[in-house]
């Protein structure tokens, strides 16, 4: 088992104490309501942040919470911050298929150092440090079996797009990046098959926010992987002046197929505009 540095290891118990809590609204009803912006919420949205929130707290680093933002709630975050996600792929846990994942990010300098990722109904955790990315089987509250986890730049090219966000220029992508796979897949696991050499490309076309993706580029980055804009430019984190939106994005194996995956998603832009 590796063994993980103090900061690393309470943003592990954080997201795994969430997950638990998370799973058991997940194994009952669920009750959907509605933000401001249209998009659903349950009540483990708010449970999950609750309990992160409090677990994290000793360490005394402002933490910008996708639930606390919507509720009006933003903290001064300075250089190093965390960025949370209590529960990803909100849409995949109304429809009970299981791909929903608990995300935590430890932001420094505007770059994710630290990403941890549960997906509680999958009995399975990644976490990205600067020691590597690693994932391990749930076993009850318990990681098991941790592997290291490494990106395949020369994999066969297999493209990982949103379960719930489909967009036009994804088939202008496919047509330019040759003979491709497309897999579809809720939440952040998207990053999580990038990272650990099963899927090569993940093109975002759609918007998502700091707290979508920001443990999912931590990890994939460890991993070997890189994540940039579409525009070719580097994804910073603490955007106060877009309400912490990101641009599209590439993601892929390694920093030169995320920069071919950017020029592709370019010129497939034009192509729907």
């Amino acid at each position: 088992m590796p063994q993980f540095d103090a900061i690393a290891t309470q943003m592990l118990e954080a997201a795994l104490a969430a997950s638990h809590v998370i799973l058991k609204h997940y194994q009952g009803h669920i009750a959907v309501e509605r933000k401001d912006d249209g998009s659903p919420v349950t009540a483990a949205d708010a449970a999950g942040e609750d309990i992160i929130i409090s677990k994290l707290a000793a360490l005394d680093i402002p933490i910008l919470g996708e639930e606390s933002v919507a509720e009006g709630n933003i903290p001064t975050l300075g250089e190093r911050f965390f960025v949370v996600d209590p529960l990803d792929g909100t849409k995949e846990f109304i429809k009970r298929n299981g791909e929903f994942t608990v995300n935590i990010a430890l932001v420094e300098h505007g770059v994710p150092t630290y990403g941890v990722i549960i997906a509680p109904a999958k009995d399975t955790a990644y976490i990205g440090t600067p020691d590597g990315a690693f994932k391990a089987t749930l076993e009850g509250d318990t990681p098991i079996n941790w592997q290291q986890i490494h990106a395949d730049p020369n994999m066969k090219c297999k493209i990982v797009a949103s379960r719930s966000h489909a967009h036009g220029a994804i088939k202008h992508f496919l047509d330019e990046a040759g003979p491709c796979e497309d897999v579809s897949v809720g939440s952040s696991l998207k990053f999580c098959l990038v990272a650990e050499g099963t899927a090569l490309h993940y093109p975002r076309f759609t918007p998502t926010c700091e707290w979508d993706i920001a443990a999912g580029h931590a990890i994939l980055c460890h991993a070997g992987g890189a994540l940039i804009e579409a525009t070719g430019e580097k994804m910073r984190y603490g955007k106060t002046e877009t309400d912490f939106l990101n641009p599209f994005f590439a993601a892929a194996a390694s920093p030169a197929l995320a920069e071919k995956c950017a020029d592709i998603m370019r010129r497939a832009i034009e192509k729907v505009r």
